[in-house]
């Protein structure tokens, strides 16, 4: 429940999602890539993954570590389930 919770915080899973796709990015990069997440909410969500043991900083930037990027892998799975069951409720929503 922790993680789920953790992940139910507005922007942490855009800022997994970045951060998968491309790591490395500085604050302001990633905050850009973010689109309009404040400097405040960001620097918050990036303490709490890292507390967590998902991100951490590097010497670039920030990145997902060994298990955040498991997580991300998770969470593609789950991405690809949502769509398979979105596409079943909207053929069931057709008449």
């Amino acid at each position: 429940m922790a993680l789920l919770d953790l992940l139910g915080h507005r922007w942490t899973l855009r800022i997994i999602w970045e951060l998968a796709q491309t790591p490395g990015p500085t604050f302001r990069g990633l905050q850009q890539r973010c689109d309009g997440v404040s400097s405040s909410v960001l620097a918050q969500r990036l303490a709490e993954l890292g507390e967590a043991g998902i991100v951490h900083r590097t010497e670039r930037g920030y990145a997902l570590t060994a298990d955040g990027q498991d997580l991300a892998t998770d969470l593609t799975r789950l991405d690809h389930w949502a769509d398979r069951w979105a596409t079943r409720m909207r053929q069931r929503a057709v008449p």
